[in-house]
């Protein structure tokens, strides 16, 4: 990759995700020369990988290609690279595609699975924060119902059918109602001689309620909805330890299973080079009022990687998709501000609310002194999912799936087409 040629301030911004992407728009009119990183050429819609996981749209629905986001953005380049150091003292990168000079330097890298140091539960259960872990774990759950048909042990059987989801936040809640569905309108359907009953689904959280960033109505009436799907709940509980078979909860019970989801936390995705007195609590950036990390004067961080920490947010703004949105288009006009000489302003979220589904006509939402359940919030959710996605392409084929899977009952993405193998936690689309 070659150094700097233009005359312009080069803005490299790492991370194709909310808040790159916001970033990098709002700097279209900029006086400043863009290059986004990433090392997939696609940006996620995250939100969405719990229904890949469920089989219930395809996973290139929630992809779009970063490239034709900026067609028509003449200031804006984008490189395939994989970051592996930060040179703060040479204002350079170093990357898998070469060395990569900045004037600023933007990190919105997001955040990764937290396993909390237990390399056990690591190796043995799944995590969902991409599509390629969304399409790991299909191929798991589909391959176990599909092992449970044919199994004569009843003790694998049960653990072959037994799904345990860990975190009882909004994906975890999701993937758990998911899971529930699956069993009640999919398994006798298509999957003949097995039974309803045989398919247990648990919902594991550490805290005394599920939801626990929502409304007390919403979280209450999120669990409600959950024990009417026969989701069997377990919370102020952890999980101390899991084996591929086995998991033991530290209220002393034990779950046979070959299925254990985690969502349980996240930690942010920090590349190498930024000191030690800049990293804070689950493993992310701080950075001051306009996003500057500490200790730096042109070094940023945004969305989830990032922790802006107040007398008003202690412990930092929510890791979700508003907050990194709103950050990236602030920064935006921040870095023009300090390119053009003049005063920045400090950044003010603002929070639009919150939603999540739980089911066919179930959701939960919060909207400021606002709070339903039911039928309405789940259109709402889907309206507000459907609108969020990138590329009208996306939301064509989003809508028809949604539309075709409720009048159907079913879905057709149900395919096993990277084969999961179960020992060494890695894919191959040669076998099977």
């Amino acid at each position: 990759m070659e150094q700097k040629k233009s005359t312009k301030p080069r803005v490299v911004i790492i991370g194709g995700g909310f808040g790159g992407l916001e970033l990098a728009k709002n700097l279209k009119n900029a006086p400043v020369d863009v290059l986004l990183l990433d090392k997939h050429n696609y940006h996620t819609f995250q939100p969405l990988l719990y229904q890949v996981a469920a089989g219930s749209i395809a996973a290139d629905s929630i992809g779009f290609p970063i490239r034709r986001i900026f067609t028509k953005q003449d200031n804006f380049r984008f490189a395939l690279a994989e970051v592996q150091q930060i040179h703060p003292e040479t204002n350079t990168l170093t990357t898998d595609i070469g060395t990569i000079y900045y004037d600023y330097l933007i990190i919105a890298t997001g955040s990764n699975t937290n396993f909390f140091g237990n390399k056990e539960i690591e190796h043995f259960a799944m995590p969902m924060k991409n599509i390629p872990e969304a399409l790991n774990l299909r191929s798991l759950i589909l391959q176990n119902l599909e092992m449970s048909l044919v199994t004569k042990d009843p003790e694998e059987k049960a653990a072959l059918m037994t799904f345990v989801v860990v975190g009882g936040g909004p994906t975890g809640v999701e993937l758990s109602g998911a899971l529930a569905e699956m069993r009640q309108l999919i398994l006798m359907k298509d999957y003949h001689g097995l039974r309803k009953h045989n398919m247990k689904v648990y919902l594991v959280e550490g805290k005394d309620v599920v939801l626990g960033a929502f409304s007390p109505k919403a979280s209450e009436k999120a669990k409600k909805f959950l024990e009417n799907m026969d989701v069997t709940i377990y919370n102020g509980v952890h999980v101390q330890s899991y084996d591929g078979i086995l998991l033991k909860i530290d209220n002393g019970t034990t779950i046979l299973t070959r299925n254990v989801l985690w969502a349980a936390g996240v930690k942010g995705e920090v590349p190498e080079g930024l000191t030690a007195q800049s990293i804070t609590r689950g493993n992310r950036i701080q950075v001051d009022e306009i996003s500057k990390v500490i200790g730096y004067t042109n070094i940023f961080a945004i969305g989830d990687v990032s922790a802006m920490i107040t007398p008003e947010t202690p412990n930092g703004h929510p890791g979700v998709a508003p907050t990194a949105i709103q950050q990236g288009g602030w920064l935006a006009k921040n870095l023009v501000r300090m390119i053009n000489g003049q005063s920045t302003v400090p950044f003010k979220y603002h929070d639009k609310g919150s939603l999540a589904t739980i089911g066919r006509n179930k959701a939960v939402a919060d909207l400021g002194k606002l709070h339903f359940q039911g039928f309405f919030a789940w259109l709402l959710w889907g309206f507000v999912h459907l609108m969020s996605l990138a590329g009208f392409t996306n939301k064509g084929i989003i809508f028809f799936s949604w539309a075709i899977n409720y009048f159907n009952k079913n879905s057709d993405n149900r395919l096993i087409v990277r084969y999961f193998d179960t020992e060494t936690r890695m894919t191959d689309p040669e076998s099977k």
